[in-house]
């Protein structure tokens, strides 16, 4: 009988961590702007929870962010891995500090990304977002995942 009770709450469990992280998923809306970015982002936050060292890796190496800070951020429940991505993007395509973008973001977001970007020079469509955008294309080649929604 106890192995059974144990079993049964382990499923449980289970069951209220996938739905929890679904409706994280559903919930969470960068609102950059571009719904291909949105898209991408909302898989990043799917790749980062399953390779955590491979995502913070990426962001130190490739966009210099502190390496302390993401992993502060990182666990703390309300951080979303998309949300450091694409602060950590955005800081490297408008020539600022990553910390500079999240302290943005932290401070206030009710524009989502759009109104972030904007504010650092960056706007849908230009030469930046497109920057960005290859700059998420070329993450995914370093870690050998396709890209969603069709390339």
């Amino acid at each position: 009988m106890n192995h059974r009770f144990h079993l049964l709450l382990a499923c449980l469990l289970l069951l209220f961590a996938a739905a929890a992280a679904q409706g994280q998923d559903v919930a969470w809306e960068p609102r950059t702007g571009d719904a291909l970015v949105d898209a991408r982002l909302a898989d990043v936050n799917r790749y980062a929870a399953r390779f955590p060292e491979a995502f913070v890796d990426e962001l130190v190496r490739y966009f210099d962010a502190p390496r302390p800070l993401l992993e502060d951020l990182l666990g703390k429940p309300a951080t979303v891995p998309g949300d450091l991505y694409y602060a950590c993007a955005l800081a490297r395509v408008s020539g600022r500090p990553c910390r500079g973008v999240l302290d943005a973001w932290i401070a206030g977001h009710e524009e989502g990304w759009e109104g972030i970007a904007r504010n650092v020079g960056v706007v849908p469509g230009d030469a930046r977002a497109r920057r960005l955008r290859d700059g998420i294309a070329e993450s995914y080649a370093r870690w050998g995942r396709p890209l969603p929604d069709g390339g």
